[in-house]
């Protein structure tokens, strides 16, 4: 089924870090896709010097993937960036480790991206383990989204339309979202070319919303794909550390939101930030000291907007 005329259609990059288990797992589906669909693929794997063995357990069991095996942890942009640099397939599916590909994903991305020629991005219907829907893609965060995120009200709410959610339809036809989860992501490589890699500025989270809305910029359309199921453990690497990836979190959105909003947005998710310090504060609970040093992110954010 293949539909381009280069020695390659897909380049999976898969960026690690202490994922080994779940990684042997992700590889192993997108060798079983790319043999279902046919379509010429290679497999290239940045591990961000893992001490797990993670690297070991690549060469051993995935001898046709490239390894890149770095001395020490690049992030999550930089990593992607030097895979992106030598991919040469006509698509690039962007894969976490702890993503796992079932049965006619692959294909049903492949649709997606070449649904039409303006098509620059397909993502995917992220399941969580017991098949739950976690995620059908989302528009670009707004101020609605600092403050549910700042204070959770409702589960539903969190997970509903007025926090950018958006439902995967009638769970075949592609649905044009604003971003995916950066867990599966399969572009044109024709897209890398015109608008770049993802900026290194961000270490880790957000990386994949500035890529989109440059992506989108340069007048792409981002779909979802429903009938891709991908099943994705979420967290597996950041949860290792969970207290500095909560910061880190915030230190990207705080670029983010420099980069694509007014400084008065940035000087109210400041205040947003102060505010839920307080209240967390005042209440007893575990991450009030988190949310005070959150809170000092987006105050130097404001003052760099000043």
């Amino acid at each position: 089924m293949s539909e381009t005329g280069g020695d390659i259609d897909i380049t999976t990059i898969v960026v690690s870090w202490n994922t080994r288990d779940l990684l042997a797992r992700c590889l192993a589906s997108v060798e079983r896709e790319l043999e279902a669909t046919g379509l010429r693929g290679e497999i290239v794997v940045v591990d961000n010097a893992s001490t797990d063995g993670t690297a070991k357990m690549v060469r051993e069991r995935f001898p046709a993937a490239s390894l890149v095996a770095l001395e020490e942890n690049r992030g999550f942009a930089a990593a992607n960036n030097l895979a992106l640099a030598r991919a040469r397939g006509a698509a690039v599916l962007l894969l976490n480790p702890d993503a796992e590909l079932l049965p006619g994903a692959l294909d049903a991305l492949w649709r997606a991206l070449h649904a039409a020629p303006h098509v620059g991005m397909a993502g995917a219907l992220l399941l969580n383990p017991d098949g739950t829907v976690q995620s059908a893609g989302y528009r670009f965060p707004g101020l609605t989204q600092v403050l549910l995120d700042f204070f959770p009200i409702h589960p539903r709410l969190v997970g509903s339309r007025l926090n950018g959610r958006i439902s995967p339809g009638d769970g075949l036809s592609p649905v044009a979202i604003d971003h995916p989860l950066g867990a599966c992501m399969l572009v044109r490589r024709e897209v890398v070319d015109t608008v770049g890699g993802m900026d290194e500025g961000y270490f880790l989270y957000s990386e994949e919303i500035d890529w989109c809305r440059r992506i989108a910029r340069a007048g792409w359309t981002i779909v979802t794909a429903p009938a891709a199921r991908v099943i994705h453990h979420g967290g597996q690497s950041t949860s290792q550390v969970p207290d500095a990836m909560f910061l880190q979190l915030h230190r990207s959105r705080a670029r983010y939101f420099r980069r694509y909003h007014s400084p008065r947005f940035v000087r109210a998710v400041a205040l947003a930030a102060r505010a839920a310090a307080v209240v967390e504060t005042l209440r007893g609970g575990p991450r009030a000291s988190a949310l005070r040093e959150v809170a000092g992110i987006y105050a130097v954010a404001e003052a760099a907007d000043a």
